[in-house]
């Protein structure tokens, strides 16, 4: 029977683990509204706060994977509190110096982003040594994947909190101050101090040398691009109705659709392969995304949106365990760290293609973005099965865990050792 959350948060170390990660990732989470804010108080027009939103967002997804394999060299301490506090001084800089003149504001962004720690593939390579059990690191895989729902709804709304209370300067300032003390609480941790990864060979590819992981990447790109093309369609799906608020109620209702399909499919425990089980979770994924572009009232395209959220979190879930059976010995912390930046990029790319398909043609197009987007994804799997089944490391047969001592954890984990 699987283990329920209740008796993995209570865990040695698991609840401060989690909540030191989710309140770590706040800036990364917020950084973009932060920074769109601050500019218009600055009084910059939206063309240079989209700008510099997008060079923060390239330079987090550039940074991202660069740190993950100095994580998986030379240990999380080195490597997390000081990339936050370089990311947090980059966001203070622009709150001191503003946008004029313009290039110290892109360069304080750009440190921001590339510095920007990464803590989401740390935690996932923590959770086999700290939890053990196969049921129980599944489990926390899909409450990971519904705490960054909450992160990536929460977070938005903190920010603007704080811009009411205070001012814009100031959020960019606590959100970054709290983003530090988070990832402090980790690096702390015993767990944090004492994982090291395995050894791992040198390439320069490092995790992108597996196949495996590149099929994965591949299709979780397109996952992004339906997510990113929704946030823009839902935008003008709200402007048909003639109501904000409209496009807070279809974000909530996908953030809940999350919620839901996360917290039932972490109160089990699933047999067989991860990869085939990935095929089908996408495959829903895509078939929930398609009927967004009936555009229906809002009542019942709120509905279609608790709907097509079902299966995301199940399928990000399902994605860090084979995430973790394809990356190639001592290079986990890099392969979960390049998962968020394809998912970044390909959100990216999802918004910059719906807002020409809005302007062409209306709502619906949008969402045939999204859906495009879904169905790709699923292709992208379908066509690397003989890559993804039941093979790991970059290519060898998956083995035992490096964690796994007393064979308790399922064949695949390889997140690293305790020294």
């Amino acid at each position: 029977m699987a283990a329920g959350y209740g008796e993995l948060l209570r865990s040695r170390h698991a609840a401060r683990l989690l909540c030191g990660t989710l309140v770590g990732r706040l800036p990364s989470a917020t950084g973009h509204i932060a920074i769109v804010l601050f500019v218009r108080a600055e009084g910059g027009g939206y063309a240079l706060a989209g700008a510099l939103a997008a060079v923060y967002g390239l330079a987090t997804a550039v940074g991202q994977p660069l740190l993950g394999r100095a994580v998986d060299l030379y240990g999380q301490p080195k490597v997390m509190l000081p990339a936050a506090v370089l990311s947090g001084v980059g966001m203070a800089a622009l709150a001191v110096v503003g946008i004029d003149p313009l290039p110290p504001a892109y360069a304080a962004v750009v440190m921001a982003g590339i510095f920007t720690p990464p803590l989401e593939g740390g935690l996932r390579a923590l959770w086999p040594s700290v939890l053990g059990r196969a049921d129980r690191v599944h489990a926390a895989y899909a409450l990971d994947a519904v705490a960054q729902e909450v992160m990536f709804t929460a977070g938005p709304l903190l920010v603007t909190l704080f811009v009411a209370w205070w001012s814009p300067g100031a959020a960019l300032l606590v959100i970054n101050v709290l983003g530090v003390l988070g990832a402090l609480s980790v690096v702390v941790s015993a767990p944090s101090r004492r994982w090291r990864s395995a050894p791992r060979e040198a390439h320069w590819l490092g995790a992108l040398r597996s196949p495996g992981l590149l099929a994965l990447l591949g299709s979780f790109l397109f996952v992004g691009v339906a997510l990113g093309s929704i946030t823009v369609a839902a935008v003008a799906y709200a402007d048909d109705h003639g109501r904000e608020s409209v496009y807070g109620w279809l974000m909530a209702a996908l953030g809940l659709g999350a919620l839901i399909g996360g917290a039932v499919y972490g109160a089990r425990q699933w047999a067989g392969e991860p990869e085939r089980r990935l095929r089908l979770l996408v495959g829903l994924l895509a078939l929930g995304y398609l009927p967004l572009a009936l555009t229906p009232g809002v009542a019942a395209m709120t509905g279609l949106a608790v709907v097509s959220g079902l299966f995301l979190a199940p399928a990000l879930a399902c994605a860090f365990v084979v995430v973790d059976r394809h990356a190639p010995r001592g290079t986990v912390t890099e392969a979960f760290s390049w998962l968020v930046t394809v998912f970044g990029v390909g959100a990216a790319l999802g918004t910059g293609a719906a807002g020409p398909a809005v302007e062409w043609g209306g709502t619906a197009p949008g969402f045939w973005v999204a859906g495009a987007g879904g169905v790709a994804a699923l292709l992208v799997l379908l066509a690397t099965t003989r890559v993804l089944n039941g093979r790991g490391r970059g290519g060898d047969p998956v083995v035992s865990s490096e964690n796994d001592r007393n064979g308790a954890a399922e064949p695949g984990f390889s997140a690293g050792h305790q020294a």
